[in-house]
């Protein structure tokens, strides 16, 4: 991992490319974050930076988060994540990473939250199908049916796919190519879809795969 930055999804829309092709993009808002923290092999076993995004109010901060600023000097953050760089060297407490950290062409890994979808079935969890849905089938063409359990084990075994709670979970996209940056506005344009709703925090990385 070379880049890194911290981001708010803005949303999906198209742009086109000199053939006249229409490539679909979601913008985001990628940074500026600023460098709160600097990890060193000899304090700390490992090399890493961590990133603060989103300003929040000095009333809204806990005196912990409080002296971890004030200690870096730096303005209360909403959002802070760590990333492992292979060359924090270049970087100081109190640096500015902007959109222009990525180049048109890259390759980038995106993670966010996706949305909460809430308590579901498991016909849209799972994308089980239906009962017959004919005479004698009964109020229960969405229910998930026979669980097989008999009486060994007599219970029903971890990890069965059954009803729950769907999304809010960690997803990350790999392999998304970096198309339009628009430095000026901290804008950066990237080719499909990336989980998490509009104004979801997302964390953007180099891909180790394509560069």
């Amino acid at each position: 991992m070379k880049k890194a930055i911290i981001g708010k999804k803005i949303g999906m829309t198209q742009i086109f490319d000199e053939a006249g092709k229409v490539i679909p993009v979601t913008v985001v808002e990628a940074g500026p974050c600023v460098v709160v923290q600097k990890k060193t092999i000899e304090n700390d076993g490992y090399e890493s930076v961590q990133l603060g995004f989103g300003d929040k109010k000095a009333k809204s901060v806990n005196k912990p988060m409080k002296g971890h600023f004030d200690k870096s000097d730096v303005a209360y953050k909403r959002v802070l994540k760590e990333f492992r760089l292979e060359d924090c060297s270049s970087v100081n407490v109190g640096d500015i990473l902007k959109a222009d950290t990525f180049a048109v062409g890259d390759f980038v890994d995106v993670s966010g939250t996706s949305k909460g979808k809430g308590y579901q079935g498991t016909i849209k969890r799972y994308n089980f199908g239906k009962h017959n849905a004919a005479h004698g089938a009964g109020p229960v063409h969405r229910h998930v049916g026979s669980l097989g359990a008999a009486t060994t084990p007599s219970r029903i075994l971890k990890g069965k796919k059954m009803p729950g709670h769907m999304g809010a979970e960690k997803v990350t996209v790999q392999n998304l190519e970096v198309v339009k940056i628009d430095v000026e506005n901290n804008l950066i344009a990237l080719k499909g879809a990336i989980p998490g709703p509009k104004g979801g925090v997302v964390s953007i990385v180099n891909s180790v795969k394509k560069a």
